[in-house]
C-alpha cells in the first residue's frame, strides 16, 4: 500500500472519530468532505446557534507536526474561501459560522481527541 493511500485511510478514520465526538457533544453533521478550488472542508456541523466548519487533523505519531500546528494563516484563508462557496451553495443555512479544529492522535492503540473552538 502506498503512503498516500495510508494517509487517506488514516484521514477518513480520523474524520469519522471527529464526527462521532462532535455528535456526542450535541452537534449535527450536515456535510462531509466538501471540495472547492480552495481545498476541502472536512466536516460541516450545526450547533445550536452556529454553523461549525471543522478542520480535522489526524496523526499516528508524535513525530509528525501536531495537528493544530498545521492550521496556519494560509490554511485558514483557504478554509474561509471554501466556507464562502459552501454558503453560496447552501443558502438555507443562515446561522453565523465559526471554524473549529479537531486533532486526532493515534498512538500505541490509544486515541486522543483535542478540540479547539473558533480557531479562525
Amino acid at each position: 500500500m502506498h503512503a498516500t493511500d495510508r494517509r487517506h485511510i488514516l484521514g477518513k478514520y480520523g474524520e469519522g472519530l471527529a464526527a462521532d465526538y462532535l455528535t456526542g457533544l450535541g452537534l449535527r453533521v450536515i456535510d462531509r468532505n466538501f471540495h472547492t478550488r480552495f481545498g476541502e472542508i472536512d466536516l460541516v456541523c450545526e450547533d445550536r446557534d452556529a454553523l461549525v466548519f471543522v478542520e480535522v487533523k489526524t496523526r499516528n505519531s508524535k513525530s509528525h507536526q501536531a495537528g493544530f500546528e498545521a492550521i496556519d494563516q494560509i490554511k485558514l484563508k483557504r478554509i474561509r474561501g471554501s466556507i464562502a462557496q459552501w454558503r453560496r451553495q447552501n443558502p438555507e443555512f443562515s446561522l453565523p459560522s465559526r471554524i473549529d479544529a479537531v486533532s486526532i492522535t493515534l498512538l500505541g492503540g490509544r486515541v486522543a481527541i483535542d478540540h479547539l473552538k473558533q480557531v479562525g
